[in-house]
């Protein structure tokens, strides 16, 4: 196989290649946001007839559910098929501040056995940390009106300032995640 189709690509091929599928979007009057499948999905298996927000012709937005499953596809073959190596290129602080969380070998696979594996899963400590993270991730996209896809791609195509407002929030967030909570979540 050809090597240059194996390494990551540039931002200069991948941000046009971006910017194509979001003119297309907008062109053809479509909002992309990952998120808005769960509310299509639970729409098809009739939780409107629980609850006025699932309410909505569900038919216009099955495009959406298989953008995402061309997504999850696309990722497999890339994982599987053009990847060179699971090394990770990360800073050597880096590694060295995980090491101090207590993540052996960081960088040598994508997702550190110590975090992502099944039994790692099934502690209590990463259960809990699993399922408070997924209310308060359920949460906010809902209360900001859409995910960090949603708002940081589309919404920022459409220059819409809750799209701004949302994505400054997602950074903010992150941030503070990263060097406040989950030091303290790795020292329990």
């Amino acid at each position: 196989m050809i090597d240059w189709i194996r390494q990551p690509w540039p931002w200069y091929v991948a941000g046009p290649l971006i910017s194509v599928v979001m003119f297309l979007l907008l062109f053809f009057g479509k909002k992309f946001g990952v998120s808005s499948n769960l509310r299509t999905m639970c729409s098809i298996a009739g939780a409107g007839k629980v609850n006025e927000f699932f309410r909505f012709n569900w038919k216009e937005d099955i495009w959406n559910l298989l953008f995402v499953l061309g997504g999850l596809i696309g990722g497999y073959i890339a994982r599987e098929y053009l990847s060179m190596s699971e090394t990770v290129g990360i800073s050597e602080a880096t590694i060295a501040q995980l090491k101090s969380f207590g993540i052996e070998n960081p960088g040598a696979t994508y997702l550190p056995e110590s975090m992502f594996s099944w039994d790692a899963m099934a502690t209590p400590k990463y259960l809990l940390m699993l399922v408070v993270g997924g209310m308060l991730v359920g949460f906010g996209t809902r209360y900001a009106g859409g995910c960090t896809s949603g708002h940081a791609i589309s919404g920022l195509s459409n220059l819409e300032w809750p799209s701004l407002i949302a994505v400054i929030g997602f950074f903010i967030g992150g941030l503070a995640m990263t060097h406040l909570i989950l030091p303290y979540l790795f020292a329990l």
